[in-house]
């Protein structure tokens, strides 16, 4: 069976999956991003703490996050707004002295949670970026995946992870 795009009618225009006729299951996903801060930035947030000139960066960061997530439906045009069962965002550094952030997201429902955890991962990296500017502009956000999601029509779990997971 060949794959087509869900998002698109007959025609070639734009349409929201309708997902009445589709089982509630349980779904999961999750996703990953790095954030490269550069030595300039690391040097200076050394420590526990990790403040900026703008607050504590990761505690901020993952508020963050959780927020982009839960209002993913309103910035995805065809997405559906959905009421999360769950959301976590995790940041750590791992031994590259890379920034790992990753976003699960779950619920309970016709449709999954890919683009919420996509979504939760990249505010949250925007929001290290937003912090850290001050310090350095060399800041680079890359490796935006979907790294696993369970639930609905079949798993994906994705084969290599290129950054140690946070601890």
């Amino acid at each position: 069976m060949e794959k087509k795009f869900t998002h698109l009618d007959e025609s070639g225009n734009p349409q929201m999956v309708d997902v009445g006729a589709k089982a509630v299951s349980r779904r999961t996903a999750r996703a990953q991003c790095i954030v490269r801060l550069g030595k300039e930035v690391m040097t200076q947030l050394q420590g526990q703490d990790w403040h900026s000139p703008k607050g504590p960066v990761f505690q901020t960061a993952i508020l963050a996050g959780i927020m982009g997530a839960k209002k993913t439906g309103e910035l995805i045009p065809l997405c559906h707004p959905l009421g999360l069962d769950n959301c976590q965002v995790e940041i750590a550094v791992n031994e590259g002295n890379e920034v790992v952030v990753r976003c699960t997201a779950s619920i309970t429902a016709k449709t999954g949670v890919e683009m919420e955890a996509l979504t939760g991962a990249s505010i949250a990296a925007l929001t290290i970026y937003d912090m850290c500017k001050a310090l350095s502009h060399d800041i680079v956000i890359s490796e935006l995946k979907l790294m696993e999601k369970t639930g609905g029509k079949r798993d994906f779990i994705r084969k290599e992870e290129s950054a140690t997971p946070p601890s």
